[in-house]
């Protein structure tokens, strides 16, 4: 490369960073400081490890649909629902700046690392587009599929904890939280077994690409990641190409609908991707958060060691009170209604998960963990609609699994001092867990 083209590089991502991150940075900052709820959240979940639950309520309380100064934000589970199941509202939420700022960001964008958020990342684009790479993939992740992976991931799970020593402090997000979900997703993708913990490291290191407002250098490392994550997935997929084999990879690779049409390079990528990433890193949030609950609350434990049946509703208790996804955002593509309120064509609608979880018109004493809950399945932590979550069966499935295994073969487990949050702003979960297994 030449340095003419590493400095145009360098200008075009330290303009995506102050576009996309420094700028929105202050005026959150600023708004917070001036008393706005949305900006006040946004603070919050960058400060503190734990769920911002007295914000949802006080979001909740100013009404079903509240007016922040970027923002429209509902913690309302009934709002929550009527957005995201909305035609009038699109996923693919854009921060591009208006005006003299619209040509440099054009520029500066063009040349950003596949990401997440963006198009054609199933998580930002809108049907037919939509429709048609869901339709390639949905066959791998129906529950009657799941319900086959049961046996191997019990298999996974109970090799994964022969392996750990009872009567030796261990940090159970990196040798059990995030190593199970890696290792069953890898299997589906066909992923090496030499290429899981390097896929695991790209996982981490670009997590916080869903959040605003990052530091230059977390935004730097994310970017890099991304890059070296793409490159990868080019050799993985140049790979699948020359040896197919019976997994959903090799299937995507051939793969035609109705039409004979099949995914481009760039679909591809971004759907196996996609696939790939969300298929570990929201499970190692559900894992690490259901054991530390589950040490929390001793109680509820010893109702699930009494009755094994409620196991898969304990899983949808810990989705509810403590999920890994945090939020998510939509955009408004005409003039439309919720809640009864006029909402322009333009406006951001931020729906609060976690918040609509804790909505104490759908869940009574909302903020009570209760592995028996009747209605623990209500929650709303793999969203809803058209963009409801690909791999929810085989989440909830990793998490009975992976949970009642620590749980069956550990039963004195004990969460150690030292256990530390995730940094990052959407997902939220444990990055540290430390723990002592014997008695």
């Amino acid at each position: 490369m030449s340095l003419r083209d590493h400095l145009e590089q360098r200008t075009a991502r330290t303009t995506r960073w102050g576009l996309g991150h420094a700028l929105p940075r202050m005026a959150i900052r600023g708004s917070a400081r001036r008393g706005d709820l949305h900006g006040r959240l946004i603070e919050a979940t960058g400060q503190s490890d734990t769920v911002p639950v007295d914000l949802f309520d006080e979001i909740r309380a100013s009404g079903p649909l509240h007016r922040s100064r970027f923002a429209y934000v509902t913690a309302s589970q009934p709002v929550v629902k009527e957005v995201l199941t909305s035609a009038d509202v699109h996923a693919g939420v854009d921060f591009s700046p208006d005006g003299p700022l619209a040509g440099l960001g054009g520029w500066a964008f063009r040349t950003a690392p596949m990401g997440p958020l963006t198009p054609p990342s199933l998580l930002v684009t809108e049907p037919p587009d939509h429709t048609r790479y869901r339709k390639l993939v949905t066959r791998v992740f129906s529950v009657k599929a799941v319900e086959r992976l049961r046996g191997r991931t019990e298999k996974i799970a109970a090799e994964l904890l022969a392996d750990l020593d009872p009567d030796s402090p261990v940090d159970l997000v990196e040798r059990y939280c995030a190593q199970l979900p890696l290792t069953v997703i890898a299997e589906i993708l066909g992923v090496p077994k030499a290429d899981h913990q390097r896929v695991l490291e790209f996982g981490s290191a670009a997590a916080p690409s869903l959040d605003l407002g990052l530091d230059w250098r977390t935004f730097s490392q994310v970017e890099r990641a991304l890059t070296e994550f793409e490159s990868w997935l080019g050799d993985h997929l140049d790979a699948v190409r020359l040896d197919p084999g019976d997994d959903l990879l090799s299937q995507l690779v051939t793969a035609r609908d109705e039409n004979g049409v099949g995914l481009t390079e760039a679909e591809l990528r971004a759907t196996a991707g996609l696939v790939l990433a969300a298929g570990f890193e929201t499970t190692v949030n559900l894992l690490g958060n259901g054991i530390a609950l589950l040490h929390e609350h001793p109680a509820q434990l010893r109702r699930l060691q009494a009755d094994p049946g409620l196991w898969s509703n304990a899983v949808d208790e810990v989705l509810r009170i403590d999920p890994p996804v945090l939020l998510t955002g939509r955009m408004v593509v005409q003039d439309t209604t919720f809640a009864g309120i006029e909402v322009p064509r333009g406006a951001l609608v931020t729906t609060l998960l976690a918040g609509a979880n804790r909505d104490p018109e759908v869940f009574t004493d909302p903020h009570t963990f209760d592995v028996a809950r009747e209605n623990a399945g209500d929650h709303v932590s793999f969203s809803s609609g058209r963009h409801y979550c690909l791999g929810a069966a085989l989440a909830r499935m990793e998490g009975e699994v992976g949970l009642r295994a620590i749980f069956d073969a550990f039963p004195d487990l004990r969460v150690l001092q030292g256990a530390k949050r995730r940094e990052t702003r959407i997902l939220r979960g444990y990055g540290v867990l430390p723990a002592r297994l014997g008695g």
